[in-house]
């Protein structure tokens, strides 16, 4: 094998850069740089990137700052999942590149006398912006880089309102093996985005695009189901925005679970998904949606066998629309969520019982149901159901709310926010022109102010009472119970608020009383000699002690004529 000689270049004369030019070029070949920008990926040539300045994790942190009124309803949608371990992966950081598997970088040195394997587990915890920042800096870091993006599998970016699709195709083309992408969009998401990463990502199995501020999704019903057909490996879909869609038809046997919110006045709506086993669909709330859930629920239950969680959010939810999901007989059913229905009532909640008693969570929140329909579902989930969720349901009392935490030995979550509310504080809420016959007819639907509530479980984790104006009382012996929610109960005494919960870590007060905030605070943080030792005692004559309970907190008869403690 015959070596080539590269003279050694002169440093004592002007002709030295020529001679380091000659030197690099004997080394390795001349090649040409690239004519686009690695940014944004427009023309260099009178080409000013903005792109710079923008993509930064401080400018990423200040787009949460105002969330819009989806985002908080979204907090609701929480519940279909039972593991909330990938909602606090999600919002944690917004931008970020997962690498699963090291690559071999033995003992060299990357950049500036800095090991290769350090600067590799520097490197791979940076966000996008910073990681092509990262690869201007030298020829070790820039080779660090390339191999970071070639090796990640997971991918969460977000594209700041002046960067265009050329940016997002040239960071997904750095990573050719990316199998999970999330990106939140503050622009246009179209057709050429879809056809982006449809190209960008041939292995791409799970997809997530949210829409944060002014940002606008104008992908239609024909393109979204072409990218479905074409991506035969996607397992997992979730859009945001969908407001554009006009209908769609989905045809995949690989999708096992969808997600779209934002829909508005469907013209069709078809699943040709024989492995779907989760769908979330969110409507708009605009009273003139005119699409046909009972049609959609039909076509679901002949093309989607195997669903198992299934989530409706729509103000069009009626009885008709249970009636078809009772007809569909999804024998794998495990979580039903129908929220905003306010004509669902008792008689669905006795259909939804008679076709399906393995649920696991049940969400009814926005509906009519009474504690009749409470009952109902204590008598059929008492062995399976976990979560229950029945926020804003107006004729539910804190009678139906003891009833459910005693009957139901295996609750784990319960919401009942905007349940016990105050029909004084209803009144003033309202307009001042209504006449005082719907007065009188809107406050006879809302229960008695200064309802109290006694609660004794031992599974019970999460409990949220948030908007219960009327509550005025409240005991809790939840030895398991760690996150309470006691937001705006604006009527709840701290004199009548007894907290026997040992694991308790997180108590929501905004919007109450300060020296209620004060009182949770002290039964939270003393120990439990402390919480016992604030009512009177007395000392009997055989030696053992005595507490005087409060009134409110003693033996009651219910409607039933059973006692409660």
């Amino acid at each position: 094998m015959q070596h080539r000689q590269v003279p050694h270049p002169s440093t004592g004369d002007g002709g030295s850069a020529s001679s380091m030019a000659a030197l690099a070029d004997a080394k390795r070949g001349k090649k040409r740089g690239s004519y686009n920008c690695g940014r944004c990926g427009l023309p260099k040539k009178g080409h000013f990137c903005s792109i710079d300045g923008a993509a930064t994790p401080t400018d990423s942190s200040a787009s949460t700052a105002d969330p819009s009124p989806r985002q908080q309803y979204t907090h609701l949608r929480r519940a279909l999942s039972f593991d909330d371990g990938e909602m606090k992966r999600s919002a944690g950081v917004e931008e970020e590149v997962l690498v699963e598997d090291e690559e071999e970088t033995g003992s060299e040195l990357g950049g500036g006398g800095l090991p290769a394997s350090c600067l590799w587990e520097v490197m791979r915890r940076l966000p996008p912006p910073a990681m092509l920042a990262a690869a201007q800096v030298c020829k070790g870091w820039r080779e660090t880089a390339r191999k970071l993006w070639r090796a990640a599998e997971e991918l969460r970016l977000r594209v700041p309102a002046s960067a265009q699709v050329g940016f997002v195709g040239s960071v997904l083309q750095k990573c050719p093996g990316l199998v999970r992408l999330s990106v939140r969009m503050e622009s246009v998401v179209d057709a050429t985005m879809l056809a982006c990463i449809a190209f960008s990502c041939p292995n791409l199995e799970y997809m997530e695009i949210s829409t944060a501020g002014t940002a606008i999704n104008r992908i239609t019903g024909d393109e979204l189901g072409r990218f479905v057909v074409d991506k035969r490996c996607l397992k997992s879909l979730k859009l945001e925005g969908c407001s554009n869609l006009g209908g769609f038809i989905l045809c995949s046997s690989s999708l096992s679970k969808l997600w779209l919110s934002d829909l508005h006045s469907l013209s069709k709506m078809a699943f040709n998904c024989p492995n779907l086993k989760e769908i979330s669909l969110d409507f708009s709330r605009n009273e003139n949606d005119s699409t046909d859930l009972t049609t959609m629920v039909d076509g679901l239950g002949r093309t989607c066998p195997r669903l198992q969680n299934i989530h409706i959010a729509s103000v069009r939810l009626s009885h008709a629309v249970v009636l078809a999901l009772a007809a569909a007989n999804f024998r794998g059913l495990r979580m039903l969520s129908l929220l905003l229905g306010s004509e669902i009532t008792d008689a669905s909640v006795a259909a939804i019982a008679s076709s399906y008693s393995n649920l696991e969570l049940l969400d009814l929140s926005g509906s009519n149901i009474t504690d009749s329909g409470i009952g109902m579902i204590c008598n059929v989930f008492p062995e399976t159901l976990s979560r229950l969720l029945l926020a804003v349901c107006p004729n539910i009392s804190s009678s139906g709310i003891q009833f459910a935490t005693a009957q139901l030995p295996l609750l784990e979550l319960m919401d009942c926010g905007m349940t016990i509310s105050d029909p004084n504080s209803q009144g003033r809420s309202s307009e001042e022109n209504d006449d005082c016959e719907s007065q009188h007819v809107s406050n006879s639907k809302m229960h008695l102010i200064y309802q109290k509530l006694i609660i004794k479980h031992d599974r019970l984790k999460k409990l949220s009472l948030w908007g219960c104006s009327g509550l005025d009382a409240l005991y809790l012996n939840c030895p398991e119970l760690n996150d309470l929610n006691l937001n705006y109960c604006t009527n709840l005494h701290p004199e009548r608020l007894l907290l026997q919960c040992p694991n308790l870590e997180t108590v929501h007060a905004s919007g109450c009383q300060d020296i209620l905030a004060g009182a949770i605070e002290s039964q939270v943080y003393s120990d439990s000699a402390g919480v016992e030792n604030q009512f009177p005692s007395k000392r009997l004559a055989d030696g053992s002690k005595r507490v005087r309970v409060p009134y409110f907190l003693s033996p009651q008869s219910n409607s039933n004529g059973s006692c409660q403690k």
